[in-house]
Formats: C-alpha cells, sequence, structure tokens
C-alpha cells in the first residue's frame, strides 16, 4: 500500500511539474506584416516568445514564398526567419512552428502590395522649408486621454518643464491650415515611437521620443499608427511633407532587448546588464550600497560625446571605443550596429514607415555616434529602394571640414556614407556668435558666416545641406529676449542661402528660452495649443502685435521663397563684409535675389559700385518683404541691423 502510495505521488509530482512548465509561444512577429515587390526579396521576421528559439522548424505553404533559414539566437525566447518572398502575391500567409513532439503552432502573417513603387517617394529638398516641432509640446487633439492604461509610471503635467503636457498627433493634425498659412513645407516631428519608461519630475523624461521601447508602435500617448497614417494623408493632400525622427544608435532602456538580450554582442558594453546589480538605478548608472556609503560607478560605459575620433587619422581605440561604443546615457542602451541580424532589423523597420504610413523622409539621430559602416550600408540599401527619398542626418560637430566628410559622395574620406544631407551646425554655431558682435573688418560678425560658406567647396553638394538657427537641442535664437531685428538677419540668410532651411516650433511667435535651467525650457508648449490656453499663437486675433509683426513678416518670405528657382536652383556669390554689410546674390536666368544684411548697431551705406557685377544695370529692385522699391542707381542707406531681401 505504501508503495502504491509513494507512486502514485511520483506521477501526481511529474504531472505538475509537466503542467507547470514553460510552454513554446508566440507572442509578436516584427516587422508585423511586410510588403511584396521590394527590390530586396529576402525579409528578415523576429519572432517573440517563450522557448521559440527550439521550435524544430517553421513551415509555409503559401505561393510565391520561400523560408531560407532560421537563425537561433542565443536567447531561447527569440528565433529569426529569413524569408524570399520574391514571386508572392499580396495576401495572408499562415507560418507553421513545429516543436519536436510534432506539435505545430501556426501564426497569420500578412504581405500587403506596395501604394507606389520605390522611385515615386520622392523626399525633401533645398525647394522645402521644414519646420521642427515636438508633438508633446505643439498641440492637444480632442478625445486626449487623461491616463493610457500599461504605460510605466507617467503623469502629464504642464506646469513641470520635463514631464508630458499631453500634445498629441491629432493636435497637429488640426493646425496643418496653420502651417500652409506660414508658408513652411514640410514638418518634422521629434520621435513618435513608444517610449514607455518611467518619468521623473526632477531627471530623466521621454516626452522627447528618444529612447525607444517598440519601434513599431506609436507611442500610446501620441496616439496610434492609424492616426500617424492619418496625418500624414492629410498632411500630402495640403502639399506638406512629413519627415520621421529615427534612432540607430540606441534605443530605450525598457525595451525588450535590454531586459532579454538576443544576443550576447546585441547591445555594446552589455556587461553592466549582466553584472548582478540589484540595487542599481537605469537612470543614473550607480548602484545602492547597503552600507550606506557612497555608492560606485558600474561597468557602465558612457560616451564621450566627442565626435572627432570618427574621422581623426590618429584616433586612438580608447577615444574610438568611447564615441562609438559607450551608451548616450544610462536610460538608453547602445545597440551594436556590427551585429547583422540588428542591422538588418532597423533597415526593414525604417522601410516599414515609409511603406505604412507614407513619410517623406527621415531625420537620424545621433549620427556619428553609431558605427559608420553600418550607417552607410543602410543609407545605400535605402538609396537603392527609394533613389529620390532623402535623409538628414545629425552631425553635431562646427567645422564644416568634419560635416563634409558624410556627405555622400565626398573625396574627404575613404569610406562612401551614402547620406545625401548633412546638418550645418557650422552655420548654427556662427550665427550665434555674430548676432552678439559688431561686423568688422575681418573676423567678428557677420563676417563669421561668409567665412563659413567659403568652405563649400568641401562639400559633394552644398544644396543638401541643411541650416538651422535653433532647435530643440539649443537655446532658442531668441535667448530670454526678443530681439526681432537679429531674428530678421538670422532669417532672411537662413532661407536664401544655397542650404535646405529648418526653422524650430514658434519662432515666428518669439517663442523663447534657454536651456540654462532644464532642456524644457526651449520645448515650451506652443500657446494656443492645448485646452484652458488663453493666448493663442494659432490665429492672427489671438497673436500679440509684436507677435503678429513677425508672424507676417516671416510668412511673406516663406511664400516669396515658395517654388522660387532662383533660390533652389540660382548660383550664389558673396561678397566679403564691407564696412559692416554683408551681401549674398542668388542668380537663375536672367533673375536677381538681392540679401543685404547691416551687421552692426550703427546707420550703414551700401555702395552699390562695389555689387556692380550682380547689379548690372538694374535701376530698381523690390524689397520683398515691404513691397516697396529701392534706387540701385545710387548707394543705399540702411539702418542699424537692417535686413533687405530684394529681386530684380
Amino acid at each position: 500500500m505504501q508503495r502504491i502510495l509513494l507512486m502514485a505521488a511520483f506521477v501526481l509530482a511529474n504531472v505538475l511539474t509537466m503542467s507547470g512548465a514553460k510552454k513554446t509561444v508566440v507572442e509578436r512577429i516584427e516587422p508585423t506584416d511586410w510588403y511584396v515587390g521590394m527590390k530586396n526579396p529576402q525579409v528578415q521576421l523576429m519572432v517573440y516568445g517563450q522557448g521559440i528559439r527550439d521550435v524544430a522548424e517553421v513551415t509555409t505553404d503559401y505561393p510565391g514564398v520561400r523560408i531560407d533559414s532560421l537563425v537561433r539566437l542565443d536567447s531561447p525566447n527569440y528565433l529569426l526567419i529569413y524569408m524570399n518572398v520574391r514571386e508572392a502575391q499580396p495576401g495572408t500567409m499562415t507560418l507553421n512552428f513545429r516543436n519536436e513532439k510534432r506539435k505545430v503552432i501556426s501564426e497569420k502573417y500578412q504581405l500587403k502590395q506596395r501604394e507606389m513603387s520605390g522611385d515615386k517617394r520622392m523626399g525633401f529638398s533645398n525647394a522645402d522649408v521644414l519646420y521642427m516641432l515636438m508633438p508633446d509640446r505643439f498641440a492637444q487633439g480632442p478625445n486626449h486621454p487623461a491616463q493610457v492604461a500599461g504605460m510605466r509610471n507617467y503623469k502629464e503635467d504642464r506646469t513641470k518643464p520635463s514631464l508630458r503636457h499631453g500634445g498629441d498627433l491629432n493636435g497637429i493634425r488640426e493646425h496643418l491650415d496653420y502651417f500652409k498659412e506660414l508658408g513652411v513645407t514640410a514638418l518634422w516631428l521629434t520621435p513618435v515611437l513608444e517610449n514607455d519608461s518611467p518619468d521623473q519630475e526632477n531627471g530623466f523624461s521621454t516626452y522627447h521620443g528618444y529612447a525607444t521601447t517598440n519601434y513599431y508602435k506609436v507611442d500610446p500617448r501620441f496616439g496610434t499608427n492609424e492616426d500617424y497614417r492619418r496625418l500624414c494623408d492629410e498632411a500630402h493632400q495640403k502639399g506638406l511633407k512629413v519627415v520621421m525622427d529615427m534612432i540607430f544608435n540606441h534605443s530605450g532602456y525598457e525595451h525588450p532587448w535590454t531586459k532579454d538580450m538576443p544576443t550576447k554582442d546585441w547591445l555594446n558594453t552589455p556587461e553592466w546588464l549582466t553584472e548582478k546589480q540589484s540595487g542599481r538605478d537605469p537612470m543614473t548608472g550607480f548602484t545602492a550600497n547597503s552600507d550606506g556609503s557612497e555608492p560606485a560607478k558600474s561597468a557602465y560605459l558612457q560616451t564621450s560625446y566627442k565626435l572627432t575620433p570618427v574621422v581623426d587619422p590618429y584616433a586612438s581605440k580608447v577615444d574610438m571605443k568611447e564615441t562609438v561604443e559607450g551608451w548616450f546615457v544610462p536610460s538608453m542602451p547602445d545597440l551594436n550596429q556590427h551585429n547583422p541580424h540588428l542591422m538588418r532589423y532597423l533597415i526593414q523597420n525604417s522601410m516599414w514607415w515609409i511603406e505604412t504610413v507614407g513619410i517623406d523622409g527621415i531625420r537620424m539621430d545621433t549620427y556619428p555616434y553609431a558605427y559608420a559602416n553600418a550607417m552607410a550600408q543602410w543609407m545605400k540599401e535605402l538609396d537603392e529602394e527609394y533613389p529620390n527619398f532623402n535623409t538628414v542626418g545629425e552631425t553635431w560637430v562646427t567645422e564644416p571640414a568634419y560635416t563634409a566628410a558624410w556627405q555622400k559622395g565626398s573625396k574627404l574620406t575613404s569610406h562612401n556614407s551614402f547620406l545625401k544631407t548633412v546638418m550645418d551646425f557650422s552655420f548654427f554655431d556662427k550665427l550665434n556668435q555674430a548676432k552678439h558682435e559688431e561686423t568688422d573688418a575681418w573676423w567678428n560678425g557677420l563676417n563669421r558666416l561668409y567665412n563659413s560658406f567659403v568652405y563649400d567647396y568641401l562639400y559633394p553638394n552644398p544644396s543638401s545641406v541643411m541650416a538651422f538657427i535653433e532647435n530643440h537641442d539649443t537655446d532658442r535664437f531668441l535667448g530670454n529676449g526678443r530681439d526681432t531685428l537679429a531674428l530678421k538677419q538670422a532669417l532672411a540668410l537662413l532661407l536664401t542661402v544655397n542650404r535646405i532651411p529648418q526653422l524650430y516650433y514658434g519662432t515666428e511667435v518669439l517663442m523663447n528660452g534657454t536651456k540654462e535651467v532644464t532642456d524644457g525650457n526651449v520645448r515650451k508648449d506652443f500657446p494656443g495649443g492645448f485646452p484652458g490656453d488663453e493666448h493663442n499663437a494659432f490665429t492672427k486675433e489671438g497673436r500679440t502685435k509684436a507677435e503678429q509683426s513677425m508672424f507676417a513678416w516671416t510668412s511673406r518670405l516663406l511664400h516669396w521663397r515658395q517654388n522660387n528657382d532662383v533660390i533652389t536652383k540660382g548660383s550664389q556669390t558673396q561678397f566679403i563684409p564691407y564696412k559692416g554689410v554683408y551681401v549674398i546674390a542668388r542668380q537663375y536666368k536672367g533673375k536677381t535675389a538681392l540679401t543685404i544684411l547691416n551687421g552692426t548697431s550703427k546707420p550703414a551705406t551700401m555702395e552699390v559700385e562695389r555689387y556692380a557685377e550682380v547689379i548690372g544695370n538694374t535701376a530698381k529692385a523690390k524689397d520683398i518683404l515691404t513691397g516697396r522699391f529701392h534706387d540701385l542707381s545710387k548707394n543705399l542707406e540702411l539702418k542699424p541691423r537692417q535686413s533687405l531681401v530684394l529681386e530684380f
């Protein structure tokens, strides 16, 4: 009897153990769907699921689809499927996952028809003016949820510069007519993908969007993927383009890859995550000591933020490692783009968003922090699939030689980046110095801009360089003041030189602020974008007199620039600042646009004889900002810091 009872207990124990065993499941597949008719017919599917790595085989009987290989990663909870869809037609296929006991898990997967071939996707160019905005800080649409269930600790509090304020995609969509009235032609939104990390009032917060936790999902606080598609569709209907901000250098700390790395080298310096650091704070990188002593920094490696080693021919290995392998901040794990499976994932993700919501361009964050050869591979493949598309990379160094080396076709380096557009931090830097100075006979004031443009010969394509006077990572151009004379000079130059111009939201209505206390003070809410706002800068009636004056001035200049071949196709001639006056001419097919800036705080004279080579026999020129005509047969008298844009 006792033996029977022991046998029964043994059987019951085994039954309980088996019933409690973890089952193989498919939690999700990325990309969530794919498109037939791509030039590269192979697609990588990343399958997430408990124990999914160890399935015996994956099959499908869908016509035209061939499974090329299965890649079993270090973690048992990921499986990569590489399949070829060259001969496939759109439709829903079935993937069958079979384990060793021949049990089958079936998952549906959709193959979609592309809306257009890749060469029909037209990117932004120097004919456009990009308007950069932060969705959380711009405007809130109707039915905005007070709280999104399932998101990690966060709250919306507009009195706190570093917390979420509640802007969303529908809020932007409701103001598309505002962008048309202003005269910009493209919208650059800071990242809109899920950033499911806990927010800290006086610490790390993800309202800005640069800590991605899901590459295939819009952050629910901004809306849905469908809301994003609707925004793009309605923007296109109004003649506006949409540029998507992406980040390949790092993800957010709360991304599943951080907690369960697909491979041991999926992240750079992953030792930090594998150490036993039960008390480590992911926001600071420190480990709490049980005895109350000062915490010690873990094996965490932070980037040096110094980008020069990437192009330095004498760079040391340690300097290079700190630049490209260090984490941007402790809450943003550094991705290892040298892992070919990770890079394939990222390349596909960028193409998926182009096909799925119809974006017209990409702005790539922290471009030189990632491995240059991997990023060049991405750019090359994107260019092959979408030859008329455009991507701009953030290259934050203020020397033109550095920036030019990153542009596609550069002769300054042996490696072609295939990156069509780079950001002109030299223009930004020199202009923000010049606004505080008097333009002298040599180096100060507007001479800084002249001496920056001198190096345009370094760029393979100067007309595909993006210039700006401020953005979300810098002080506002106005600082804490409202110097409209300096701002008008900056905008007159930005919108008439041989560049792709980028504006920052609210500049046209005199939004100001500095980063001295917090970045949130240069990312304030657009007035009138949120319920309860008493001040509404979206309408003429709601703007103050000063705001309306600046808005009208900027709008006239922007609308004049639209479809203006002189600005987008014309040659450029600049004159060394002379007696405080800086002159740049753009010329095309017998037409001329002349930008004239008095770079001093005193009246100045533009001696027209000096500029005879671009003025010729012209007697009168129209001031496009006032409608008045100026007599160019005699010298022009300029007021302090005056800006003129003339055409003839």
